[in-house]
């Protein structure tokens, strides 16, 4: 049978024989195992395509095949969590996705009355966008300077470079005690007294300040990367028209490189959009709206859904629902900033790139 042709077909009989196989593992305990099921599969699919492969084909060409099918089930393993996650987000959140929870607040709500989070996505929005206007424009202007300006043998550019690495893996809890502290002494200041209640300080712009140290080096990043991907030759043929140099990274190099700073800031906001623990330290909780980050505590949905699900109430369920409607709207949120990136990636690209 060697010399045939690993057709289509046989490709696709190959993998409905390895998901067959995988189902055989129902029998013993006559149930479905899907972890068993999928196990048995991926590794009846390796295994089926290497012998096959074999029979019709060269040894070589069937240990490419096998190479191929070894990336395609690492692949699916790590897709799994993924799907499975989104998966129970959207059908447990689904149960409280009403107008009720983006209308009502948990002001006066007690036992099985339904309340809502229209507060704590008053207070998702509005401490995110504080935080994004501090940390895009300082991110973005350090990722120009490293790029653009700095030389590599600069002990300033090094330690820099240093210091975001540093910032990249600090805890979030050491993030939110820092800027909880911080707060504490502004009141210590005369001057900037009106910042700070002293100790017990709890509002949207120190949490913004908080997310601020996470989002930052995040931002800086990914930026550098996409500034250091523009061609230097586009740099020189506007220096060559005796174009300045912060004229050409206005005009050249940022639009050229404007697609993939914006996937990198919408990266930096969904890392920061569900962080809960900096959060309960600066921000605090609130049972009602409140949009004034520069006074009082306000709720974001990833403390709503802290406490909502390890302090549910009497019954637990319709507190549990309310958790896991705010976690589906935390996912909602970052899939519409990552749209929103996506589209406005596309308009401001360069005619020549799109």
């Amino acid at each position: 049978m060697r010399g045939g042709v690993y057709t289509r077909a046989v490709s696709v009989a190959v993998r409905l024989g390895a998901i067959g196989l995988g189902a055989l593992t129902w029998l013993p305990g006559g149930s479905v195992n899907w972890a068993r099921w999928i196990v048995v599969s991926l590794l009846a699919y390796m295994l089926l395509t290497y012998v096959v492969a074999r029979r019709v084909e060269s040894k070589r060409q069937a240990t490419d095949r096998l190479a191929t099918a070894m990336v395609t089930s690492a692949f699916l393993v790590v897709l799994l969590p993924l799907v499975s996650v989104v998966w129970t987000v959207v059908e447990r959140g689904s149960n409280r996705f009403d107008s009720t929870f983006y209308t009502e607040t948990m002001r006066g709500v007690f036992g099985e009355i339904e309340g809502g989070g229209y507060h704590a996505v008053v207070g998702t929005l509005v401490v995110t966008a504080l935080t994004a206007l501090m940390s895009v424009p300082f991110g973005l202007f350090t990722a120009i300077y490293l790029v653009e300006y700095s030389s590599k043998s600069s002990r300033f550019s090094r330690a820099v470079q240093a210091l975001v690495d540093v910032m990249t893996g600090i805890p979030s809890i050491v993030a939110g005690l820092f800027a909880y502290a911080f707060f504490v002494f502004l009141d210590g200041i005369p001057v900037l007294t009106a910042l700070s209640t002293g100790v017990g300080h709890r509002s949207g712009l120190a949490g913004a300040v908080a997310l601020t140290l996470l989002m930052t080096p995040v931002v800086i990043r990914a930026s550098e990367e996409m500034l250091r991907l523009v061609p230097n030759e586009l740099r020189e043929a506007s220096y060559a028209l005796g174009v300045p140099k912060w004229k050409t990274i206005v005009k050249v190099v940022l639009p050229t490189a404007i697609a993939g700073i914006l996937t990198g800031v919408v990266l930096a906001v969904a890392r920061v959009i569900g962080e809960t623990a900096p959060l309960l330290v600066t921000v605090g909780l609130a049972q009602d709206t409140n949009w004034n980050p520069f006074e009082g505590r306000m709720t974001t949905l990833s403390v709503y859904t802290y406490y909502q699900y390890v302090q549910p109430g009497v019954p637990p369920q319709v507190g549990q629902d309310r958790a896991w409607a705010a976690a589906l709207s935390l996912v909602i949120i970052v899939g519409i900033l990552f749209t929103i990136a996506r589209v406005l990636s596309t308009i401001l690209k360069p005619k020549g790139l799109k």
